[in-house]
């Protein structure tokens, strides 16, 4: 068993989990935006023999439970499971995380001050006074860095001498507005509100002790009790204090908070000006009123620019290989004398299935790498703040906007991010039209048919499906907006921090992890689903069939024809390809090239005889248009579909979003091929 539990908890992006890596290994996504770690972690580490269990918290700005984060975090660090808390802080932007510092504090557990980023102070020509600041707090304040991996065996030393401290020492500070109160309260808290606020508390904490002898830490429930924290008046319902209470002192305390924020910043941190002119230069320009929203259409356009052009020059490489182990297995297979059905399973089912999603891998890397950069330099979050005008009109905020900015990478953590939001109706909404962004699972659909159809128009054809998904989504969003009875304006607070030069390591975990899934999804879903289809084309009620119109698979898709004939895509082999989709979207790739027989479909040959066989049944460049975008907006994968039944706890609606998507791509996907067909 554990000696000690330490509960890390911070603000998003104050590096808490990259220092929760550092410390147990573990491959945790670090991100930077809000929102990345939606439930607890946890992981061991030895110091000096002694034991110690770390829970990796998600990010909240306060223990205020307004999202699922701060619901999540505050429950567990009130338990009794946790012994030390090691409050992780960015200290390159230590003014507003200490907020959330001065309201641990006054839970009268064990608290450590973690100052992560340390290394990125000095690089700002920033200082902090690590004398001064304990003495103020009255907890210890430990400097490290997480991605240099400094200072971790101190903060656990802290940590071990620190465990079963639970109250202050006398704190050596003198504040501005000096108490007349009856308690010398400066002696004993950190934080001291002004007389008004500690009359208020002293009455009430009178009151608690009357109703509830054993309550834990009076003076924080008497503060939540003047904050009006819904959590704690239902927990502490018998009290009487209507004659104490008479209006929600939460801005008061909030201010009075930040007020001694700035005596803290004042006295403890040197050169701070100067770093925040240089992002507030930077900002001026990227989170522009007008141009913010175009230079991250541009930033986005430069990312598939690059996914396109270097992504396909590797992709060349990957090809050669997949031809290569394509002939030999051909020859070993022919040497062994292998019968035809083996021989065709596979080449024409494992190798064309498989190997022909591995094509894409270059491309995959690509768009990560770039995802990766800009979430490190901590760009993301201003995409969130610039979109927010428009989230607004649709009646989200701008925080809506990182669940669907995650959906480029895929659409499971981007629908569990949703739990960010503070509004459950906001919550539906968002995990409703997330599906709709364009994970990296469609992008081999859009590099093949882009690249067959449209040749050197091919880029901007697949960026025009990224700008259509996230126009859909808006505009859907407006529609549920305009049905809402009761319209609720939506207030965006969300952290915007000081840029950084991306980190490598970081950057190189989320870009393998990314790698690692895809190329696990290959080796075991779309290998599965491969030969799935491949048995479905080579079998009918019958047994074998030298006919694929005989199969299982032509009879399955030929019965939906009806209903996709008027998008242009009444062919029962693109239905099938269609259908297979849903259980992982790069299985559509693999399907279509077993269902047209072509074993390399990602090489120049190959694509030359995918477009002569689907031109010889009338489907052209229009058709693939309309192929692509309902490929965009329909059904997402089967893990998707799961995810979103574990987090709306409904069956109900994961079904009604099931068919409400299908509808929406099947219409998006007539309005392509009827206008497209009239123009072209």
């Amino acid at each position: 068993m554990p000696e000690l539990k330490l509960g890390f908890i911070g603000n998003p992006n104050c590096g808490k989990t990259t220092l929760f890596n550092a410390y147990t290994g573990a491959k945790l996504k670090v991100a930077n935006w809000p929102g990345v770690t939606v439930e607890k972690k946890e992981g061991n580490f030895t110091y000096h023999k002694h034991e110690f269990a770390l829970v990796d918290l998600p990010g909240i700005y306060s223990l205020t439970s307004y999202t699922m984060e701060e619901k999540v975090s505050r429950e567990y660090i009130m338990s009794d499971d946790v012994d030390v808390i090691v409050d992780v802080a960015d200290a390159s932007a230590l003014e507003r995380n200490l907020y959330l510092t001065l309201q641990l504090i006054e839970l009268g557990k064990p608290v450590i001050l973690a100052l992560n980023m340390m290394d990125i102070v000095e690089e700002r020509g920033m200082e902090i006074d690590l004398h001064r600041l304990p003495e103020m707090l009255g907890i210890p304040v430990i400097p490290v860095s997480a991605r240099k991996k400094t200072g971790l065996e101190v903060l656990m030393h802290a940590a071990l001498h620190h465990k079963d401290k639970t109250t202050l020492d006398p704190l050596i500070h003198e504040h501005t507005n000096q108490s007349n109160h009856i308690h010398n309260h400066h002696e004993e808290y950190a934080m001291v509100y002004s007389d008004e606020i500690e009359d208020k508390i002293d009455l009430v904490i009178e009151r608690l002790k009357e109703s509830y002898s054993k309550l834990n830490n009076y003076r924080w429930h008497a503060i939540k009790l003047l904050e009006q924290d819904e959590t704690v008046k239902e927990q502490l319902a018998k009290a009487e204090l209507s004659d104490i209470i008479s209006r929600s002192y939460e801005e008061q305390i909030i201010n009075e908070k930040y007020d001694f924020i700035e005596e803290i910043i004042e006295e403890c941190l040197v050169n701070k000006k100067k770093q925040a002119a240089f992002t507030d230069r930077i900002d001026t320009v990227l989170t522009h009123r007008y141009f913010g929203v175009p230079i991250f259409l541009v930033i986005m356009a430069l990312v598939f620019f690059l996914t396109f052009t270097v992504g396909d020059w590797l992709k060349g490489y990957f090809e050669a290989g997949i031809e290569l182990v394509e002939q030999g297995l051909k020859a070993l297979l022919m040497q062994i004398h292998a019968g035809e059905l083996l021989t065709s399973l596979i080449v024409d089912g494992i190798v064309a299935g498989v190997g022909g999603i591995l094509t894409f891998l270059p491309n995959i890397f690509i768009l990560f790498l770039a995802l990766a950069f800009l979430e490190d330099s901590g760009y993301m979050s201003r995409v969130a703040y610039v979109m927010d005008s428009i989230m607004g009109r649709v009646g989200l905020s701008g925080r809506a906007f990182i669940p669907m900015l995650l959906g480029f990478g895929c659409t499971v953590p981007a629908i569990m991010a949703s739990r960010a939001l503070e509004n459950k109706k906001d919550r539906y909404k968002t995990i409703l039209i997330t599906p709709f962004m364009s994970c990296s699972a469609r992008l081999p659909i859009y590099v093949i048919f882009s690249s067959m159809f449209f040749e050197k128009h091919a880029m901007l054809v697949a960026y025009s499906l990224y700008i259509i998904g996230i126009a859909v989504a808006l505009f859907t969003a407006v529609v549920l907006h305009w049905t809402e009875k009761k319209k609720e304006a939506n207030m965006l607070l969300i952290e915007l921090p000081e840029y950084k030069t991306p980190n490598a390591r970081s950057i190189a975990i989320y870009v393998w992890t990314k790698v690692k899934d895809y190329i696990t999804k290959a080796g075991t879903t779309i290998f599965i689903a491969s030969i799935i289809v491949w048995a479905l084309l080579n079998f009918g009620p019958h047994g074998l069939v030298s006919d694929m119109s005989d199969s299982f698979a032509s009879i399955a898709g030929r019965v939906l024809v009806p209903v996709f004939t008027p998008i242009g895509l009444g062919y029962w082999q693109i239905i099938v390809a269609l259908i297979s989709g849903i259980a992982a979207k790069e299985i559509v790739v693999s399907s279509t090239s077993v269902l047209f027989g072509i074993s390399n479909i990602n090489s120049a040959e190959g694509m030359s005889s995918m477009v002569a066989a689907l031109g010889a049944m009338g489907f052209g460049s229009v058709n693939a248009y309309a192929f692509m975008v309902f490929c965009l907006l329909y059904v997402p994968c089967a893990a998707s579909l799961a995810t979103i039944r574990k987090e709306t706890e409904s069956t109900r609606f994961m079904l009604g979003a099931m068919l409400f998507q299908l509808l929406v791509a099947w219409v998006a996907a007539f309005l392509v091929f009827q206008v497209g067909g009239m123009i072209f």
